[in-house]
């Protein structure tokens, strides 16, 4: 018999016992859905469907879903019980396999379900908090699902915007949040701004493998329902928020606001749905020089 112990200490550790490799993230691409509460539906799709002009292919999950584009959508259910509640349901970002996901984030402590099944639109949905209690969902859209079923259907020419460029939400502990989306998801900061040259009021997170991104509303407290709808928010790009403006008033829409240029250096323009939900109308690039920070491309 040969002692093989000297032979094997001079062996490093992972040729004796292998070492799983660690879990991958599987890719984020951008906003899926946003959902908001109403309390009207019927208000709620004149604003939706008359005024933005988008098509509603179909309702799932209690929910009207409003159709931006083949992977972005805008669910409304009629649940808002009071004039304090908050407007905004959850967020959801679309990933390339849900499942891959859910053991990524498994794997680094994050609670998760058991296992993921179709859901009721027959997609796969992985469904988590982050570090503030806001409901994040990852999609992954399947064959045969309803929004896959709606492909290249329910796009017309009456849409103010053909895609949603960013959702924000407010935060009051960036650390907490930057550990979660930045650490973890791997979202990165594109921009971030304030009220004033010297502070910091707004950062925004891209995400990975794409280019919409989260937006942390900072500073916020105690907020009217007001300002929690400014802040719980979605932004639509706009090729020409001038020509956008036109559209609405050819609609009979009044906006309370008019164009103005942001801190961000970007045409944009408020809109406020019936239950005072900001949807910001937003150019692509800026036409001054952002306040506060440089604005990072890839």
């Amino acid at each position: 018999m040969y002692n093989l112990r000297p032979l094997l200490a001079l062996l490093p550790i992972a040729a004796i016992c292998p070492i799983a490799p660690a879990q991958q993230r599987p890719a984020i691409t951008g906003v899926a859905h946003i959902a908001l509460k109403t309390s009207d539906l019927g208000a709620a799709s004149r604003f939706y469907g008359h005024d933005l002009g988008f098509d509603t292919p179909f309702t799932a999950e209690g929910a009207t879903w409003f159709k931006i584009n083949d992977h972005q959508y805008i669910a409304v259910t009629p649940d808002l019980k009071t004039d304090t509640e908050d407007r905004l349901s959850h967020i959801a970002f679309e990933t390339a396999d849900a499942r891959a996901l859910r053991a990524y984030l498994a794997g680094r402590g994050i609670a998760v379900p058991a296992a993921l099944a179709p859901d009721a639109d027959s997609n796969l949905t992985l469904v988590v908090k982050d570090p503030e209690g806001h409901e994040i969902r990852f999609v992954q859209y399947l064959p045969g699902s309803l929004h896959s079923r709606s492909f290249g259907k329910s796009l017309p020419e009456t849409r103010i915007s053909q895609r949603m460029i960013h959702v924000g939400f407010t935060v009051h502990d960036r650390a907490a949040e930057d550990a979660f989306y930045r650490d973890i998801l791997g979202f990165d900061e594109m921009w971030h701004g304030g009220k004033t040259d010297t502070s910091v009021d707004w950062v925004d997170m891209r995400v990975p493998d794409g280019s919409d991104w989260l937006e942390y509303m900072l500073n916020v407290r105690n907020p009217s329902p007001k300002t929690l709808g400014v802040m719980h928010h979605l932004a639509l790009g706009a090729p020409s928020v001038a020509d956008a403006y036109n559209r609405l008033l050819e609609r009979g829409v009044t906006p309370t606001e008019k164009p103005k240029i942001g801190r961000d250096g970007k045409w944009q323009l408020n809109l406020y749905d019936p239950d005072l939900t900001r949807v910001e109308l937003m150019e692509p690039a800026p036409v001054q020089t952002p306040c506060c920070s440089p604005m990072k491309t890839r």
